[in-house]
């Protein structure tokens, strides 16, 4: 089968011929539909974050994945093959270690892939396998930072840097959970054009972030998220909060945060917190909340690329080529 490879150790990132894998007991193996291509597949291949568990040098890419159960292992008794699911992004081992997909372990940038059957989420057919994708991470990240980490509150306004694959569906995720204002702040006028289009109340560029909040939120902003991952915006972020507010760090820019005076965080009351991914309970609330039309996605996919062009899709993104939200790789002639 067709596999994207990467070589942690020399960034070098191919197309290979390798084994179709054979699921082991209590495990499911998929024929992969569709998988997101995300900034941290970038990061992985340039070396800006690492596997922490990984065996070995090589790894098959990807960790957004949706397909059609094609075998399953000894033990499994939630699935059968034919079943239309979605890959939970990692799981969370008898031992307690939790492992990524596409990062500790092979994923989905392939023709089968392997997963344990408890980060399989069946979907409906009125769910399409390239809006499924997408929702393990690009969807349920940002959903589990503003409805968990950040535990956002309807009526609070919120600013929200970056507008890629994880701001855009943050700003819709922000809407749906009551927020307001939500404030989008983003260098690129497309972006920012988007996001309103998307459901934010006003999107500025950072250096108009200033006149816009003494003008709409005097007292500052209850929630900052932060999508970016680069210094600038957490100095900014961080200004920019009331007493009390909180910010959430979620880009990933592999260098220190540098923080404000200690004074600023005893007085003002400030916090910082970290979130990473999502728990197992995100990934199935989405399909729910999609199944059910309270959210729609299906303009998230901003182009679609043959599997063996993953190599390209990920300096395309790397690129930010066309302002994407999401690129979906799909099996070659589909």
């Amino acid at each position: 089968m067709t596999a994207v490879r990467l070589n942690v150790a020399t960034h070098e990132l191919s197309v290979e011929n390798v084994p179709v894998p054979e699921p082991k007991a209590g495990e499911v193996r998929i024929a992969v539909k569709a998988a997101g291509v995300c900034l941290s597949d970038v990061h992985l291949a340039d070396g800006t974050i690492s596997p922490l568990f990984l065996e070995g040098d090589v790894v098959t890419l990807g960790h957004e994945v949706a397909g059609v159960i094609d075998a399953t292992g000894p033990g499994v008794t939630r699935f059968s093959v034919g079943q239309r699911v979605v890959l939970q992004a990692g799981h969370q081992t008898a031992e307690g270690q939790v492992l990524t997909r596409g990062v500790d372990y092979d994923g989905g940038y392939a023709d089968y892939a392997i997963s344990v059957e408890s980060a399989v989420i069946a979907i409906p057919d009125s769910l399409s396998f390239e809006q499924a994708c997408i929702i393990p991470d690009a969807v349920s990240t940002p959903w589990a930072a503003i409805s968990a980490t950040a535990e956002i509150r309807a009526g609070e306004s919120v600013g929200i840097w970056g507008l890629g694959g994880l701001g855009a569906h943050g700003v819709q995720l922000l809407r749906f959970a009551g927020a307001a204002p939500v404030i989008a702040i983003d260098p690129l006028e497309a972006a920012r054009t988007r996001a309103l289009a998307l459901g934010a109340d006003f999107a500025v560029a950072p250096e108009d972030l200033e006149s816009l909040l003494s003008e709409q939120v005097p007292d500052g902003l209850d929630v900052a998220l932060d999508f970016a991952g680069v210094a600038p915006v957490r100095t900014q972020a961080l200004a920019s909060l009331r007493r009390g507010g909180r910010l959430i760090v979620t880009g990933i820019s592999g260098k220190p945060i540098e923080t404000q005076p200690d004074f600023e965080y005893t007085f003002r009351k400030l916090q910082i917190r970290g979130h990473y991914g999502s728990g197992p309970e995100f990934v199935p609330q989405l399909v729910r909340l999609l199944e059910l039309g309270r959210l729609d996605f299906g303009s998230s996919v901003t182009r679609t690329f043959p599997l063996s062009q993953a190599p390209e899709a990920i300096k395309a993104l790397e690129r930010k080529d066309g302002n994407p939200i999401r690129f979906v790789l799909l099996p070659d002639g589909a």
